[in-house]
């Protein structure tokens, strides 16, 4: 049964949105090992980069109850957990309507969460955390499997914290590259007339692939985590013990995707997801991947592939090369964006070379070309 449900969840939802949305693979892969796991997943990135479209066509792809809403400040607990029955009220009872509503919903995307006032925040904390929704005397157990949210900021104030805590996964998605804007039209245009075809998949199948989590073997991967945990922790990460226990559904999710019964040290790329401030990407980054190049097999999972190092001499010389074609007497709107794009690019590549002190000086360098375009 677990294979089957592998199999179709790669053939008949998976595959289909990574061809549909170009260059999102990693997110893709991030939300099946969310719902395999039964955590929750937080997309950051800028508006535009289909972080919504890409919840709701994988929600749209399974046959369960889902609950879609955009959360302003404005927005009231009644919209998202249901409207008080008036009927039952002048009864003296007071019962909440939830039919169609988030207390209903198997799979769940808020967007913009951190918008939100604090009665529903402080409501969206126990969902969250003990999938339960209370009202006054009310007590309802969710079937919530798992709570998507996007949005194109982080949580700064401190009473946020402990909400975005329970995103055990978070993942940052960037404007594509200009090489693949040709793919992005093409994919782009065509998505607007898109019927997505129905799929043989269930939420009841995700569950009972969920099920198996407890019977993976995680002894051959325990020593390696228990030693990652502690250097994540020296990057200045906030992986608490409560984080770090949940994390191992992530590594028992990333086994049974690749239809294994035992963890193994490839399985540690969950990791690089566990960040709580985008400065913390890169360095995550390069110590995930680390321990995983000491480790290649081919029973890894699709995201445990670590990208070659680029070459930080030639990167230097072509961020040298920019710097010196500057002229703004002689430069126009149009090849100021173009450059702006060239530097930003470099800058990305520069994030994956090995040796801090370099990665470090190419980054500077490059962010001020960027202050000088300006």
């Amino acid at each position: 049964m677990t294979d089957t449900v592998i199999d179709r969840l790669g053939r008949q939802v998976l595959e289909p949105l990574k061809q549909r949305f170009v260059g999102r693979e990693e997110v893709v892969d991030l939300i099946a090992l969310a719902v395999v796991a039964g955590e929750h997943l937080f997309l950051y990135g800028p508006p535009g980069t289909a972080k919504s479209a890409l919840i709701r066509h994988f929600t749209d792809a399974i046959h369960g109850r889902c609950f879609e809403y955009m959360l302003t400040r404005f927005s009231e607990p009644n919209e998202i957990f249901g409207p008080i029955d008036i009927v039952k009220l002048r009864e003296g009872t007071v019962t909440t309507v939830i039919t169609g509503m988030l207390p209903e919903a198997d799979l769940v995307f808020l967007d913009e969460m951190f918008n939100a006032n604090s009665a529903i925040l402080n409501n969206l904390l126990t969902v969250l955390n003990e999938r339960v929704y209370r009202r006054g005397a009310e007590t309802h157990a969710l079937p919530l499997l798992s709570l998507f949210s996007a949005s194109n900021h982080l949580p700064e104030d401190e009473a946020l914290q402990a909400l975005f805590d329970r995103f055990l996964l978070r993942c940052r998605i960037d404007n594509l590259k200009r090489e693949a804007m040709p793919l992005l039209l093409d994919a782009g245009w065509a998505l607007e007339s898109y019927v997505p075809p129905t799929s043989g998949l269930s939420v009841k199948d995700l569950r009972t692939l969920g099920a198996q989590l407890y019977q993976v073997d995680l002894a051959g991967v325990k020593d390696a985590y228990i030693d990652l945990v502690f250097k994540i922790r020296d990057l200045g990460i906030l992986f608490t013990d409560r984080r770090a226990v949940k994390v191992l559904k992530l590594l028992a999710a990333s086994a049974l995707l690749c239809g294994r019964t035992s963890a193994i040290v490839s399985d540690l790329w969950v990791l690089r997801y566990v960040w709580d401030r985008v400065e913390h990407i890169d360095a995550l980054c390069h110590l995930v991947n680390g321990i995983l190049e000491q480790h290649p097999t081919a029973e890894a999972h699709p995201l445990a592939a670590v990208p070659a190092e680029p070459d930080a001499e030639e990167i230097a010389r072509r961020l040298h090369r920019l710097e010196s074609e500057i002229d703004p007497a002689k430069m126009t709107a149009g090849s100021i964006v173009r450059m702006r794009e060239n530097v930003a690019e470099l800058s990305d590549q520069a994030a994956w070379v090995r040796d801090q002190d370099s990665r470090q000086h190419l980054q500077t360098q490059a962010q001020k070309i960027l202050d000088r375009l300006a």
